[in-house]
């Protein structure tokens, strides 16, 4: 069959199918808008079906043809928690390339993933968690405190910057608004003032926070989310705001985002934020479930993450909720649903003939390398980087360069192949030293072995099989290679693998371990409920039943040349599954034994820094400096401080790497090393990325999308949500690190700016041309920042971003760099009125590469 046959048959199928549904019921037929067949549909529904469409585990209606819906997915930086994607450099990674167009090709392409992701499961018919089209990203609260673990998944601390990053997202992700389908749906969270701490999240009442914080802070990416990317979802926080539940918020949901901004689409809770509501150790301020999804559901949030909502039949026969009320939620789902899709057959969805094969393609891999180039942030060098290739005598050390799970960051997928920084740093000079030094947070290093373990077919890892059942029996649900040391955990709901429950599961990991030396070898495994290890059928460790979590080890005595059959056994009962395995040897080493293995080195590149291990989302972390995933101090872990310390006492040159998704105050290490560059958590290409800049095939031009502080005694308290001293809008102290830092390999002067008009109406736009010449010898990118100053309201911000862009010169280029400032340019709040607005005064505009105020210059302009 030709093409242009195949095409008319396609097309007559597609016109028959369409003449079909119109024949059919309101809700069965495509050509009506998503909100006629919503409300066709809703009519047909009795109460129990309508709230079994509440839950993120939406239930099916058979009888009306309503598969089975799990609202609950993730793709933070690329798609999570569903197998094999492509992991870009994580949020905070990519706001630190100040360049929201680099953002939405991610996201778009991310959103190719999630789409061919969704139809392959739909084909198998597998409706579980991951596998559906509503994503809970992106996370655009204000980074506001370092110590916040799960700051790495916003886009750092200032409004501007985070609105125009979560814009790029959400548009990345939900595809063209002109397309007859969605191509996802996007979600804006967490709705509002949230940052930390994460030990007290389902307790904490943020109220001690004036209008102008929340309007000019907390509020503007929300609503730029809204009103201009038309996301999709809104997700509301665990904390409450002003005594009530952000999830039963009536100034928050109702006030603000409905009525204000007009928001009509769907609000989802937290993952059981309404529980939170009426546990006496946690918010209590309700009586029950009943009374708590009947006051959820009215002020506004339809889905909910977890079982409450069951409890609205009570609800209505109680005349705490009617069954109108409900409905209103009812019909945002349903219409959300037809507006994917997901009702209608692949044939007329144009989103589902993206193949498979797109997932983790090359073309995606190269995106991830080119965003993990742009995340790289070098604040500090001497003249030491770039390095030569060839004529030094360079050896790499630090806990970070060798970890390829470090670089995912958190709510992450897994990648095909992670290049770790030793092994760019290897494909840029070939085999150099390494020697890892310490670990993170002590000196009590752990030699993995785990590259030498295969699958029974050669494959590098453990073969896994999961059951959905806690015996081990049955239908094997899924299968896959484990090739890095076990690191499995449900804290946020993070399954073991793709369609396997988060409880009552079990699994079987085999693999082939094939010494390269003789001698004792450690297996170590911690985990609950249980777990057992045989070794050629031998066991050698059994905590097998519903056990607590504990930690357990077999010294084995292997012999090079010899082959190791290990059998891993886990099961999963209740609770909070975790896993973790590894075999190798503890090696205790002292700053002088690590330096005496790179006595020869002339360059020591360091990867340091801290790891999604230690800060995160509610994590079981109890390690100085650390609590729950939040941190209590923010300086580099002490023992990296010595041994960095010890490199430059010894007389070698150090280039420290530092990845984190946070500021970490490194005040001593701008003293003892040569150049510091801050790598984040780069992705799965991220070591290649590192590599390019520490050997000058890139040329970075990052930017510090939050301030580097000196060290805790900066900040203000971590549970005061007041900004006042607090940033770069707000600090007047001078912090280590600016806002918008980052240097370059070339140098960028800025010439006078200068305006179309010295004075403009308020409903004006003023026109900036800054002149910008690259003085140096090599091409690079530049990136330009303007904050704005309103003179007249010694309450409003020092200054505050609200333009940048990020352009690229070659050497001896000049260009004039042309900024359209809209009147929401110069909106501030307004005391007076309780608002955001434009007010008439003398507004000073800043602009340079940073946001240091004896790097920007300053042009005036007055609004009449």
């Amino acid at each position: 069959m030709n093409i242009m046959k195949y095409f008319l048959f396609v097309l007559c199928l597609n016109l028959c199918a369409l003449t079909l549904f119109a024949q059919k019921e309101d809700y069965r037929n495509p050509m009506k808008t998503p909100i006629e067949r919503a409300d066709d549909l809703l009519s047909r529904l009795t109460l129990k079906e309508k709230i079994g469409l509440m839950k993120d585990t939406s239930y099916p209606v058979g009888r009306l043809g309503i598969a089975p819906y799990n609202w609950w997915n993730e793709a933070l930086h690329g798609v999570g928690r569903a197998g094999l994607a492509t992991v870009f450099p994580q949020a905070i990674g990519m706001a630190a390339s100040f360049d929201d167009s680099a953002v939405l090709d991610v996201f778009s392409a991310v959103s190719d993933e999630a789409r061919a992701k969704f139809h392959d499961f739909r084909r198998r018919r597998q409706f579980g968690r991951y596998q559906g089209l509503t994503f809970w990203t992106p996370n655009v609260n204000i980074f506001r405190d370092p110590r916040w673990g799960r700051g790495q998944e916003t886009y750092g601390e200032d409004p501007y910057l985070t609105g125009r990053m979560g814009v790029a997202v959400v548009c990345g992700l939900q595809g063209p608004r002109e397309a007859k389908y969605n191509k996802l749906h996007a979600c804006a969270k967490h709705f509002a003032v949230h940052s930390g701490p994460e030990w007290n999240r389902h307790t904490f009442n943020v109220e001690k926070i004036s209008n102008r914080d929340l309007w000019e802070t907390y509020l503007p990416a929300f609503k730029d989310l809204v009103q201009e990317a038309k996301v999709k979802e809104v997700m509301c926080a665990y904390n409450r705001f002003e005594g009530e539940p952000c999830c039963s918020s009536k100034r928050l949901q109702v006030q603000i985002l409905r009525n204000d901004w007009g928001y009509e689409d769907v609000i989802v809770s937290d993952c059981g934020a309404i529980s939170d509501f009426f546990h006496v150790d946690r918010h209590g301020t309700h009586k029950g479930p009943a009374d708590a999804s009947a006051d959820a559901v009215i002020s506004g949030t339809d889905v909910e993450c977890g079982n409450n909502y069951t409890s609205l039949e009570e609800a209505v026969k109680e005349g705490l909720i009617t069954e109108e009320q409900i409905d209103i939620s009812v019909r945002r789902l349903l219409k959300a649903r037809f507006e994917l899709g997901e009702m209608d057959p692949d044939s007329i969805v144009s989103w589902a003939k993206i193949p498979l094969s797109v997932v983790n393609c090359k073309k995606h891999q190269e995106l991830a390398l080119d965003m993990a180039r742009k995340t790289m942030t070098l604040l500090q060098n001497n003249g030491i980087l770039p390095l030569s290739k060839s004529g030094l005598n360079i050896a790499v050390m630090g806990p970070n360069a060798n970890d390829s799970v470090m670089q995912w960051g958190n709510y992450n997928g897994v990648p095909g192949h992670t290049i770790t920084i030793l092994e760019g740093i290897y494909s840029k000079i070939g085999y150099v030293p390494y020697e890892k030094g310490c670990d993170l947070v002590t000196n009590n290093s752990f030699e993995s072995l785990f590259n030498l373990i295969t699958t029974v077919d050669g494959q590098p890892g453990f073969s896994a099989r999961y059951w959905n059942n806690k015996e081990m029996k049955g239908e094997v649900v899924t299968t896959q290679i484990v090739s890095t040391p076990f690191k499995f955990d449900i804290g946020g709901a993070t399954v073991f693998a793709s369609g396997v429950n988060l409880t009552d599961f079990s699994a079987q990991y085999k693999g082939i371990f094939r010494p390269d030396r003789s001698g004792t070898v450690i297996l170590s495994i911690n985990g609950d409920d249980g777990y057992r290890i045989r070794v050629n059928g031998e066991e050698v460790i059994n905590y097998w039943g519903t056990h607590a979590g504990a930690k357990k080890e077999y010294a084995l005595r292997a012999e090079v040349g010899k082959e190791y059959d290990i059998e891993i056994d886990y099961m999963q009962d209740r609770g909070g599954a975790y896993l973790q395995f590894d075999i190798g040897n503890y090696h205790e080493i002292t700053p002088d034994v690590a330096i005496e293995k790179v006595k020869d080195a002339d360059v020591v590149i360091f990867v340091g820094g801290i790891s999604p291990k230690l800060e995160g989302e509610e994590m079981k972390v109890d390690l100085p400096g650390f609590r729950g995933g939040d941190r209590t101090d923010i300086e580099l872990p002490t023992v990296q401080r010595k041994l960095l310390k010890a490199l430059k006492d010894a007389g070698k040159k150090v280039i420290f790497v530092n990845c984190s998704g946070s500021a970490i105050a490194l005040g001593p290490e701008t003293k003892v090393c040569d150049a510091i560059l801050q790598a984040w958590y780069p992705g799965q290409a991220g070591g290649l990325a590192v590599a390019d800049v520490l050997f000058g095939d890139y040329n970075p031009a990052g930017r510090l999308p939050v301030t580097f502080y000196t060290g805790v005694g900066q900040l203000p308290d971590f549970e005061d949500y007041s900004m006042r001293g607090r940033t770069y809008r707000y600090m007047t102290e001078k912090p280590l690190f600016s806002f918008g830092h980052g240097l370059s390999y070339t140098t960028f002067l800025y010439g006078v700016a200068k305006v179309n008009k010295n004075v403009i109406e308020s409903n004006e736009t003023s026109i900036l041309d800054i002149p910008l010449f690259n003085a140096g010898n090599r091409k690079g990118e530049e990136v330009i920042q303007v904050y704005i100053r309103f003179l007249e309201d010694k309450e409003a911000p020092l200054k505050t971003l609200r333009a940048f862009r990020r352009v690229s010169l070659e050497a001896g280029e000049r260009q004039d760099i042309r900024f359209f400032l809209s009147p929401a340019s110069f909106e501030f709040f307004d005391s007076d009125t309780n608002t955001m607005r434009v007010r008439p005064g003398t507004y000073e505009l800043l602009y340079g590469g940073t946001s240091s105020d004896e790097d920007l210059q300053k042009i005036q302009l007055m609004i009449k």
